[in-house]
């Protein structure tokens, strides 16, 4: 089986939107993408940190998803990391209210042996030292290593974040980011100048209006589902990154064929997050669940047509 090794936050939310509000709940980019993993049976391990505040409840849930819980440090003397948004009525976009990095403000990451090996790293939205740590860790070299970062590094540690985006093999960041860091508004040439800063595809997400997987001279394009009602877009990114990455850790392919295929599955799976509030709607997820959704995305994007 292969493994897939997740490196991420485990941190409490607490969420606003025209939908509800929500006291603090489980979330991190961890979690969602250890969530998301889960459902392709593969070995996933989550490196993390929380505080003395983390409820045992939350440890015992991924572990009977089958997530290792090893690489999740508990820091007795501090609290979890906190982030409070409120969402506008679009849903696109958010207010941060509150940010409280506790036990995340040191955090170094300490990869356990038994996933020194993993054939893929998804390296989270950390500081891209914190990053670049983690593959210092492997005793061998992956065979895909998916990084995922934000406007905030790319303001404060541009420079860190281009040493480590020589190391990586695929990026993914949504439109707006794309166009910071290359410098182009054009989604296509922005994917052509971060390809030369290392990643050899790049994985562009646009929230509702679906994804791009750019590789060199080729490109996909995977719609999102067309949804009634949105209730929390927190964690879909991450979702759509751990099932981007589960998938593939199960097929043991990166062909950019069956990236095609990892995308329609991880944005499969991040139309389910978005229904609850949190993880809830992701820790009762079934697979029949997922396989009739897949059906829709089918359905959804396969026509036939003429061409004369």
């Amino acid at each position: 089986m292969s493994k897939l090794l997740a490196v991420g936050t485990v941190a409490f939310d607490a969420i606003e939107t025209p939908f509800g509000k929500t006291d603090k709940i489980l979330g991190g980019s961890g979690t969602y993408v250890g969530l998301a993993a889960s459902q392709f049976g593969v070995e996933t391990g989550v490196v993390s940190v929380v505080g003395a505040d983390f409820l045992d409840s939350d440890i015992k849930m991924m572990n009977a998803k089958g997530i290792n819980t090893d690489g999740i440090e508990i820091d007795p003397n501090g609290k979890t990391f906190f982030w409070s948004g409120k969402y506008h009525n679009d849903m696109n976009s958010r207010d941060t209210l509150i940010t409280e990095l506790n036990v995340l403000e040191h955090f170094q990451p300490v990869v356990p042996e038994k996933f020194k090996d993993a054939a893929i790293v998804m390296l989270g939205n950390l500081h891209p030292l914190t990053q670049a740590s983690v593959l210092d860790q492997m005793t061998e070299k992956p065979k895909l290593v998916v990084l995922d970062t934000m406007n905030f590094w790319m303001d404060i540690a541009l420079d860190d974040l281009h040493t480590v985006l020589k190391r990586v093999d695929v990026i993914t960041i949504n439109d707006e980011e794309a166009r910071q860091l290359s410098g182009e508004y054009s989604l296509v040439n922005a994917a052509k100048k971060i390809h030369k800063m290392g990643p050899k595809y790049v994985v562009i997400k646009k929230g509702e209006h679906g994804a791009l997987l750019f590789n060199e001279d080729k490109m996909f394009f995977a719609p999102a589902l067309p949804l009634a009602e949105v209730f929390d877009p927190t964690g879909a990114g991450d979702t759509f990154a751990g099932g981007f990455c589960g998938y593939l850790a199960k097929t043991k392919d990166i062909s950019f064929d069956n990236m095609k295929n990892a995308i329609i599955y991880g944005s499969n799976l991040a139309s389910f997050c978005v229904e609850k509030f949190g993880t809830q709607r992701m820790e009762k997820l079934t697979a029949n669940e997922v396989k009739e959704r897949l059906n829709a995305f089918k359905q959804l994007t396969q026509f036939d047509i003429e061409i004369s």
